[in-house]
C-alpha cells in the first residue's frame, strides 16, 4: 500500500503549510525593500535606468542567493533531515580531543552564526510589523501619530500569545499567506500590464550597468537590495519541518513568481509616478483597498515574526542540548509536534528588545539600517561551512567546490561589506546582541569542560567502588538509587558524599548519564544503553537528539525492561557550587560561568524527575 506521506497530495499540503512558516520573512520584504533601495539618501536619483538597475539586482539576487545557493545546494546539507546553522554546525563539531583545526574553526563560526540569529529574532518583528502599520499613513495621514502605539500593541499581543503555542493559530498561517502572495501577484500584475517595459530588468546587463555607472553609491544600494533575500536562512532552518520537495515546490511555483510580479509592479508604478516612492507597495492598491491591505499586511508580518520567534525557541533548545547554554525552562506546547516549544526567558527578553527597537528607531526606514548585518554575516558563514562539508566530509571534487565557493562568497561578501557600512546607523545592534550571546555560549561550554576536569581530578572509578563493596565495607539498604552524572565511568561525587555521610548504599545503584547525539532525534528503541558493573551497580546511558527535551520520568515509566519505576526509586543529583580560582579560564569568565550556573534551571525540573523522589546534594568545585 502506498505511503500517504509520499503522495503528491500530501506534498502539496506540506507546501501550503510551508507558506505560513518558511516564507513569512522573505514574503514581507516587498513592504519596504524597493522603497529603501531607491531611497533619495543613496543619491542615485529616480531615473528609468536606476529603477531598471535596482529591479535587475533584486531579480538576480533572488535567483543566485535563494533559488541556487539555498534551494539547490545548501539544502543538501541536512543533519538527519534538520536544517539551519546549528544543525550544520553539529555536522562539523569536534568528535575527539585532538580534533582537526578546520572542525574547531567551523564550530566557532557556526556558534557565532547561531548567536546572530537572536538579533534577527528581535529585528524582524520590529521592522515587519512597523512597516505594515505604516500603511495607515497612506490610507489616512491623520492616523500617523497612532502608528507606534498600534505597532507596540500588536507586538505585545504576539509575545503574550507565545505561551499558548502555535498549533491552533498555525493552521491559519498557510491560508493567510496563500492570500498574501496572491495579493502580491495581483497588485504587481495590474501595474505591469500598464507598463510592461519594466520587464527588461530581467536582463543582467541592467544590474551590471547600474553597478558600474554609480560606483560607490550603487555599492551602498546593495545593502537595501539585500532586504529581499533576508529570509534565506529561514528557508534552510525550516527544512526539518517540511522537507526539501514541499519548500522547493512552494518557492518555484508560487512564492518566487508572486514576489517578482510585485517587485516589478512597484518598479512599473515608479516609472509612471515617481512621487509614489514614499510608499510604492501601498500606493499600488486602489484607495478602497487601503485599510484591508494594511490588515492583511499586518497579519502577514505577524506570521513572519512568529516564525522567527519560534525559531529562536528551537535554537535555544538545540544550544542547551549541545552544551552551549545552561539549562532553562523549555515548555512543550504540542503533544503531537516535538518542534513546537516555548522558552519563557527568551520570549520576554526578545519582547523587551523588540519593543525597545520600535521606540528607539520609530520607523521601518530607520530600522532598515539595523537589519541585514546579522543575516548577511550568517550567509557568509553558511557558505563557508557548506563548502567545508562538501569538500572535507562529502569528498566533492576540489575544483568544483572551489568554483562554487568563489561564486557564492563573492555575492555574500558584497552584501556583507555593504551591510557593515550600516553599523553606525543601527547595524551595531545585532552585532552587540550576537557578541553577548556568543560570549555566554562559549563561556558556558568552556566552563562545563573546566568543571568536568575539576570534578574528575582524583575521582574514583566504578571498578574501585565495586572492589570496596566486595570487601563488605558498606552495608546495603533495600531499594533502587539512581545517581545522575555526566561521566558514567566514575563514581559520582554525590554518591561518594552519600557514602561519606551516611555509610550505606542501596541494594541497586544505577549510574545514569544523559547524552546528546549529533543528530536531531533518536529512535526510542536506540535511546537506552545499560551495562552491569557488579555488586548491584550498573551504568545507564540515555541518548537524546539535539531537537529533543529529556523526560526521564516518562522514559523510565515506558521502559519496564529497564526495571526502574520512577515513583518507587530514589534520584540523587549533584549541585556543583563553583569556586572560581583562575586555573582553567580567565577570572571574569569563571565569575560569569558561576553566575550562569547558579541561575540555571534545576536538573530535577529539566530532566523531568519526580521532585518528591529526588535529592540534590551540594558539591564544591574549584575551577
Amino acid at each position: 500500500m502506498k505511503n500517504a506521506k509520499t503522495t503528491p497530495g500530501y506534498t502539496l499540503k506540506l507546501a501550503l503549510a510551508a507558506l505560513g512558516v518558511v516564507f513569512g520573512d522573505i514574503g514581507t520584504s516587498p513592504l519596504y525593500a524597493v522603497r529603501e533601495s531607491l531611497s533619495p539618501r543613496h543619491g542615485i536619483g529616480l531615473s528609468p535606468e536606476s529603477v531598471l538597475g535596482v529591479l535587475s539586482l533584486i531579480f538576480w539576487s533572488l535567483v543566485v542567493v535563494i533559488s541556487i545557493k539555498y534551494l539547490i545546494f545548501v539544502m543538501q546539507a541536512d543533519n538527519h533531515g534538520e536544517g539551519g546553522i546549528m544543525a550544520l554546525t553539529a555536522l562539523v563539531m569536534p568528535r575527539e580531543e585532538n580534533a582537526q583545526s578546520w572542525r574547531i574553526l567551523a564550530t566557532v563560526l557556526g556558534i557565532f552564526g547561531a548567536a546572530l540569529l537572536y538579533g534577527d529574532g528581535m529585528i524582524t518583528p520590529a521592522i515587519s510589523v512597523l512597516s505594515a502599520v505604516e500603511g495607515l499613513e497612506v490610507a489616512s495621514p491623520a492616523l500617523s501619530p497612532y502608528v507606534i502605539p498600534i505597532t507596540l500593541a500588536i507586538l505585545v499581543g504576539l509575545f503574550l500569545l507565545q505561551a499558548r503555542g502555535t498549533g491552533g493559530v498555525g493552521k491559519l498561517f498557510g491560508p493567510v499567506m496563500l492570500l498574501w502572495f496572491a495579493t502580491l501577484a495581483v497588485l504587481g500584475a495590474v501595474q505591469l500590464v500598464q507598463n510592461p517595459a519594466v520587464l527588461a530588468a530581467l536582463l543582467p546587463h541592467h544590474a551590471i550597468g547600474f553597478l558600474f555607472h554609480h560606483g560607490l553609491r550603487a555599492f551602498l544600494v546593495l545593502g537595501s537590495v539585500f532586504l529581499v533575500v533576508t529570509g534565506g536562512e529561514a528557508l534552510y532552518a525550516d527544512l526539518g519541518h517540511f522537507g526539501r520537495a514541499p519548500i522547493r515546490i512552494a518557492w518555484f511555483f508560487y512564492v518566487f513568481p508572486a514576489l517578482l510580479l510585485n517587485y516589478f509592479g512597484q518598479g512599473a508604478l515608479l516609472l509612471r509616478d515617481p512621487n509614489a516612492l514614499e510608499s510604492p507597495f501601498f500606493l499600488m492598491a486602489p484607495a478602497w483597498a487601503g485599510y484591508p491591505l494594511v490588515l492583511l499586511a499586518a497579519a502577514a508580518t505577524v506570521i513572519a515574526s512568529q516564525a522567527v520567534i519560534s525559531g529562536s525557541f528551537s535554537l535555544t533548545r538545540q544550544a542547551i542540548q549541545l552544551g552551549y547554554l545552561p539549562r532553562m525552562r523549555v515548555v512543550q506546547t504540542s503533544s503531537e509536534e516535538r518542534g513546537q516549544v516555548y522558552v519563557p526567558f527568551v520570549n520576554w527578553t526578545l519582547m523587551f528588545l523588540t519593543l525597545s527597537l520600535v521606540v528607539g528607531f520609530r520607523s521601518s526606514s530607520n530600522l532598515a539600517g539595523a537589519y541585514g548585518v546579522g543575516v548577511s554575516t550568517d550567509m557568509v558563514f553558511t557558505t563557508l561551512l557548506f563548502s567545508l562539508i562538501a569538500f572535507k566530509l562529502w569528498k566533492w571534487p576540489g575544483l568544483g567546490v572551489g568554483l562554487m565557493f568563489l561564486a557564492f562568497i563573492t555575492v555574500d561578501t558584497s552584501f556583507w561589506l555593504t551591510n557593515l557600512i550600516k553599523v553606525p546607523q543601527g547595524g551595531w545592534v545585532p552585532l552587540v546582541v550576537a557578541f553577548t550571546v556568543y560570549t555566554l555560549m562559549s563561556t558556558w561550554k568552556q566552563g562545563r569542560e573546566a568543571l568536568m576536569r575539576a570534578l574528575h581530578t582524583g575521582s574514583v572509578s566504578l571498578e574501585e567502588l565495586v572492589e570496596n563493596l566486595k570487601a563488605g565495607r558498606y552495608p546495603r539498604v533495600p531499594g533502587t538509587a539512581v545517581y545522575m552524572t555526566a561521566n558514567p565511568r566514575s563514581a559520582p561525587d554525590v554518591l561518594l558524599a552519600h557514602l561519606h555521610h551516611h555509610g550505606v548504599l542501596h541494594e541497586r545503584v544505577v549510574i545514569c548519564s544523559v547524552r546528546t547525539a549529533e543528530r536531531p532525534r533518536v529512535l526510542p528503541e536506540r535511546r537506552a544503553f545499560r551495562k552491569p558493573v557488579g555488586e548491584g551497580i550498573e551504568r545507564l546511558i540515555l541518548i537524546y537528539g539535539f531537537m529533543e527535551t529529556p523526560n526521564l520520568t516518562l522514559e523510565l515509566h515506558e521502559r519496564p525492561d529497564l526495571g526502574i519505576e520512577p515513583y518507587e526509586s530514589h534520584f540523587f543529583l549533584g549541585r556543583e557550587l563553583v569556586v572560581p580560582t583562575g586555573r582553567y579560564m580567565p577570572k571574569w569568565r569563571e565569575l560569569l560561568f558561576s553566575f550562569m550556573r547558579r541561575n540555571a534551571e534545576s536538573p530535577v525540573i529539566y530532566f523531568r524527575l519526580p521532585p518528591e523522589r529526588s535529592l540534590e546534594v551540594g558539591v564544591f568545585a574549584r575551577i
